[in-house]
C-alpha cells in the first residue's frame, strides 16, 4: 500500500479545521484516566497530546506513516506519549488498547476491512474505537478539479498508473464493513463539516498540505509548479464566494464501535 510523505510543520499551520474536529471528538470520550490509547494517523501530534491529558495515568501511542509528521510530533515530549513512524496498514497489536482513536486520517487507508480486523484484534475486551474520516461527498470541489487535471492531455501521461489515494465510503458501505468484523454497539453517523475558508491563503495552505501531495509526487520536478498553480487557480475560481470566503464540502463519517 502506497504511503505519502508530508511536511509536519506546514500541516500544523494548515490543519486548524482538522484540529477543531478532533478536539470535538475527544470531548465525547468518557475516560477513567488510566487507559492505553492508540492514535491512528497522529500527524503532527497535537491531538495525541490532548488525548494524553485525558489519560494522565495511562499512555498514548501515536503512529503515522509520514516521517515528516512524526519528526514534528516528537517535538511534543510528555512522559505518557510515544510516537512511532508506522504504516496504519501494518498494525499487528493483540489485546493491547482500551481506545483506538483517529481523526481526519483514515480516508488515506484503502482497505478498511483489513483495518477493522486489525483494530478489533488490537483492542482489549470492551475496548472502543472512535474515528472521524472523510466519507462520500467529501472535498467535492477539490476532487472534481484534480480529476479533471490528471485527465488533461498535458498531464495525463504522468498518471497512467496512478492509484487513487482515498477511500471515502457511504454510511451504508461502512455499516456493511463493520458488520463483517464482529464489533458490538456500533454507531455510524454522517457528519456535515462543510467549511468556508476565510481567505485565499488559507485555502491554498489546505490544498498544499495535504490534498495535492499524492498528485505532485507523480509529476517531474520541472512540471510540479505549473501543475500546482493550475490546480490552485481552478480551485480559487471554483470555490470563491461573494463575501470573499472559499467554500469546500467536508462530509465525514463518525464511527463508534465496541469490541
Amino acid at each position: 500500500m502506497k504511503t505519502f510523505e508530508f511536511d509536519g510543520n506546514k500541516y500544523k499551520i494548515a490543519s486548524l479545521h482538522q484540529k477543531e474536529w478532533g478536539n470535538s471528538l475527544i470531548s465525547e470520550l468518557r475516560l477513567k484516566g488510566n487507559e492505553r490509547v492508540l492514535d491512528l494517523g497522529c500527524g503532527d501530534g497535537v491531538l495525541t497530546e490532548q488525548l494524553s491529558l485525558a489519560v494522565p495515568n495511562g499512555t498514548v501511542l501515536g503512529i503515522d506513516a509520514s516521517r515528516g509528521m512524526i519528526e514534528t510530533a516528537k517535538g511534543i515530549r510528555k512522559d505518557n506519549i510515544e510516537f512511532q513512524q508506522m504504516d496504519i496498514n501494518e498494525i499487528k497489536y493483540q489485546n493491547e488498547f482500551d481506545l483506538i482513536f483517529s481523526n481526519a486520517a483514515l480516508h488515506w487507508v484503502k482497505d478498511h476491512k483489513r483495518l477493522l480486523q486489525n483494530a478489533y484484534r488490537a483492542l482489549k475486551r470492551e475496548g472502543v474505537l472512535l474515528w472521524d474520516f472523510g466519507g462520500a461527498g467529501n472535498c467535492a470541489h477539490f476532487i472534481d478539479v484534480i480529476r479533471a487535471k490528471i485527465e488533461d492531455g498535458k498531464f495525463a501521461g504522468y498518471f497512467s498508473n496512478f492509484e487513487w489515494p482515498w477511500f471515502m465510503p457511504s454510511k451504508l458501505q461502512y455499516e456493511n464493513l463493520v458488520a463483517s468484523v464482529g464489533f458490538s454497539d456500533v454507531s455510524i453517523m454522517e457528519v456535515n463539516r462543510d467549511r468556508y475558508f476565510s481567505n485565499e491563503e488559507e485555502l491554498i495552505r489546505w490544498i498544499e498540505q495535504p490534498c495535492i501531495v499524492p498528485f505532485l509526487a507523480c509529476v517531474p520536478d520541472q512540471v510540479k509548479a505549473g501543475f500546482r498553480d493550475e490546480v490552485i487557480a481552478e480551485m480559487i475560481k471554483r470555490t470563491r464566494q461573494p463575501d470573499g470566503t472559499y467554500f469546500e464540502t467536508f462530509r465525514r463519517l463518525k464511527v463508534y464501535a465496541e469490541r
